[in-house]
């Protein structure tokens, strides 16, 4: 038996950043098929010198890749949903926590997704909700002293 849903696709993305988020969409996709130890080394390869992202422009991204892709704003679009927007936060110079794992009250499904400040971006859920299994996180900059 399936449950009847609606999808939520935010409508006030600007065009040039749906474009950007369709531009991306490609290799998200591609990114999921691989191996999550290869997704990790390519992700942790890509953070590399961007600032951590804010929520507000995390928000924006994972909107952007919602309104470019009926794929990634349905139900099980969280991987390329995560990985797309964590892309595009790339794009603009900073970066997510991108995070995969299990909820941690039943049923125990596996879910992608990004966080910033501390908190999971767009999931309308409270911190702590998800147990991670593996994070990409920004790097710390670099102190002057």
């Amino acid at each position: 038996m399936t449950t009847p849903s609606a999808l939520e696709r935010p409508t006030d993305v600007p065009p040039a950043r749906r474009l950007a988020a369709r531009l991306v969409l490609l290799p998200a996709v591609a990114l999921a098929m691989l191996p999550p130890r290869h997704v990790r080394t390519v992700l942790g390869l890509l953070r590399r010198g961007a600032a951590p992202a804010t929520a507000v422009h995390a928000q924006n991204a994972r909107d952007a890749m919602c309104a470019a892709s009926l794929r990634c704003a349905g139900p099980k679009g969280c991987l390329p949903r995560s990985l797309g927007a964590a892309l595009l936060c790339r794009l603009g110079g900073t970066w997510p926590t991108w995070c995969t794992g299990v909820r941690v009250v039943p049923p125990f499904t596996a879910h992608a997704w990004i966080e910033a400040e501390g908190a999971p971006v767009g999931e309308g859920v409270p911190k702590g909700y998800f147990a991670r299994l593996m994070a990409v996180a920004p790097l710390p900059r670099p102190t002057n002293r």
